[in-house]
């Protein structure tokens, strides 16, 4: 049976992004042992899901039996990225740096696909992912060097999107980086040299 590739889009420089050149490059490795591999794609920045609002709390709270016309309404958005999320083998997640911290866009999706009895719970022995048997690639760009150095402290992407999705239970992540691209010295060889460590990698 062939894969289901989830492909997250978060940066608004459509061909041109970084992140979503790498994202490709990830995506082409991992469909050429599989052409069968289908790829669906989720483009944050042409359709995001909306923030939570108080009326969203509510409903997630409220029993679904017990459920209103509006509250019902209110987690259309968040069930059916649940439902795409779920049906999903692979998730490829193109992440720009901005500000030190991810795109406001993917912060909206988590928000609404993190949720208690859908993707997590809690149980006496704590809280229990639910989101498990995935494979998640992360394809972070950056004008700077955040792998290593004396910035490296300030990226709170990787970080926390590994904490958030190993929550849910998606614990399999791999990291592929472009950074660098606002540097001088680096900015020429900082794509070939991202394309090649997805090259080389083995999937």
């Amino acid at each position: 049976m062939s894969q289901k590739i989830l492909r997250i889009i978060t940066s608004t420089n459509g061909d041109t992004s970084f992140s979503n050149q790498l994202s490709n490059a990830v995506i082409e490795k991992l469909t050429a042992s599989d052409p069968e591999t289908q790829v669906r794609t989720l483009d944050l920045t042409q359709t995001p899901l909306p923030y939570l609002t108080g009326s969203h709390i509510n409903a997630v709270y409220t029993p679904e039996d017990v459920h209103t016309p509006e509250q019902t309404a209110v987690l259309k958005y968040s069930d059916e990225a649940i439902k795409t999320l779920l049906e999903s083998d692979i998730i490829v997640i193109g992440v720009p740096l901005y500000n030190f911290g991810i795109p406001a866009v993917l912060k909206g999706w988590i928000d609404q696909v993190a949720r208690a009895g859908k993707t997590f719970k809690y149980s006496p022995e704590g809280a229990k992912g639910l989101v498990t048997g995935k494979k998640v690639y992360l394809s972070i760009a950056s004008g700077a060097i955040f792998s290593e150095g004396p910035y490296k402290s300030y990226d709170f992407s990787e970080s926390y999107l590994r904490t958030v999705l190993g929550f849910l239970g998606m614990t399999d992540v791999t990291t592929f980086r472009v950074e660098g691209t606002a540097i001088p010295d680096f900015a020429a060889n900082a794509l070939p040299t991202a394309l090649s460590s997805v090259e080389e990698f083995a999937f």
